[in-house]
């Protein structure tokens, strides 16, 4: 059985309608309970990224829009206004535990450039390596529909596909995957376990619109997707009582979509499959620096050819022809033949601008 307890890096969904009552504005006590939970999380170890909605419904009502539909650019508009305070709000509530927070806004493009998505993952790895907890939502003021997620199930499991999370929770108005929506069929079934997303799961999730939040249950099938193929378990559970994470934790009714392989296996799998746009030869020492679990550091490298970016996979060779491995280059091909051979620490002043430290770092690397 899936755990929240066992997680060392957990991503928590968390949507408007649980954040922000649309009547009284910011559901202080319940985010105050949140952050009790993130704080018992975080001192036993684990590293949470919280993912939140509620710029847009905070905005709204400090702005005074209607609560029907709004147009493209009063939801920018009021995602613009909301986000302070949502930010504000996430700060002022994880502070009293004496965790730092950082806000962290996302497109869809920023995953699907492979030169954005390594930048956010850079920031992030670094944010959380500095014991910060990232709030992270969809960059609603500059995000439209063809470069939106369009739901934050989506976004949530996407982001812990890229910091490479363990567990992914869904704080829901429902407590868990049923067979049919159970406001409506008495006798629908509930999963407390579905260790594979098969055609039937998917089609009793339904269409987009046939759940009981924003973009329905089929969306949450489609986060368990990406989610557990990256090795990341996920689960679906009710969010609105106090202490959500603690009520899941103490056996809160939900559903584990189990994770088909680990995080790790699955970003190796993912770099190994790629083809490569280019090659560098490292030096012996490089060679064994790498066998022993080390990143790539320019020093090592001797020579450079192809043509590659920033993001592209390169293969790694030994002077003698051995083929090392594979990873993605944090320099482009033009780059590295200045920098090679170089120490990290005189990068920035043969460039002209500051750079990475490691050509390729050792979690972008199949060896």
């Amino acid at each position: 059985m899936a755990s929240l307890k066992e997680a060392k890096r957990l991503v928590v969904k968390i949507g408007s309608a649980l954040l922000v009552d649309q009547k009284s504005g910011l559901r202080s006590d319940w985010l105050r309970s949140l952050a009790t939970d993130v704080a018992a999380i975080r001192a036993r170890g684990t590293d949470v990224i919280l993912v939140s909605s509620g710029s847009i419904a905070l905005g709204r009502g400090v702005l005074g829009l209607p609560r029907t539909e709004l147009a493209l650019e009063q939801s920018q508009a009021a995602a613009a206004v909301g986000q302070i305070r949502l930010a504000r709000a996430y700060e002022e509530a994880l502070a009293p535990h004496g965790i730092t927070t950082a806000q962290v806004l996302v497109t869809l493009e920023d995953s699907e450039n492979r030169r954005r998505y390594l930048n956010s993952r850079a920031t992030m790895e670094t944010l959380l390596g500095l014991g910060v907890t990232p709030i992270v939502n969809e960059n609603d003021t500059v995000a439209t529909d063809e470069i939106r997620y369009g739901d934050n199930d989506r976004l949530a499991a996407q982001v812990a596909v890229t910091v490479g999370a363990d567990c992914l929770v869904l704080l829901s108005d429902v407590d868990g995957f049923y067979s049919d929506n159970p406001h409506i069929n008495k006798d629908a079934q509930h999963y407390e376990v579905i260790e594979e997303i098969t055609c039937d799961i998917e089609r009793q999730a339904g269409d987009a619109g046939s759940g009981l939040s924003k973009g329905g249950m089929k969306t949450k099938v489609m986060a368990a997707k990406l989610a557990t193929g990256a090795g990341c378990q996920m689960a679906i559970t009710l969010g609105t009582p106090l202490n959500p994470l603690k009520t899941l934790e103490e056996g809160g009714k939900c559903t584990w979509f189990n994770a088909q392989t680990n995080p790790q296996a699955a970003r190796k799998g993912w770099i190994a499959a790629m083809k490569p746009h280019g090659e560098v030869t490292v030096d012996a020492g490089a060679g064994a620096a790498l066998m022993s679990g080390k990143s790539l550091l320019p020093i090592g490298i001797v020579a450079s050819s192809g043509d590659y970016q920033r993001g592209d996979a390169v293969a790694i060779v030994t002077a003698d022809g051995q083929h090392l491995g594979l990873g993605l280059a944090r320099y482009s091909s033009a780059e590295t033949v200045v920098i090679k051979g170089m120490q990290s620490r005189d990068i920035a002043k043969e460039l002209g601008y500051k750079g990475r430290g490691v050509f390729i770092h050792r979690d972008d690397m199949v060896i």
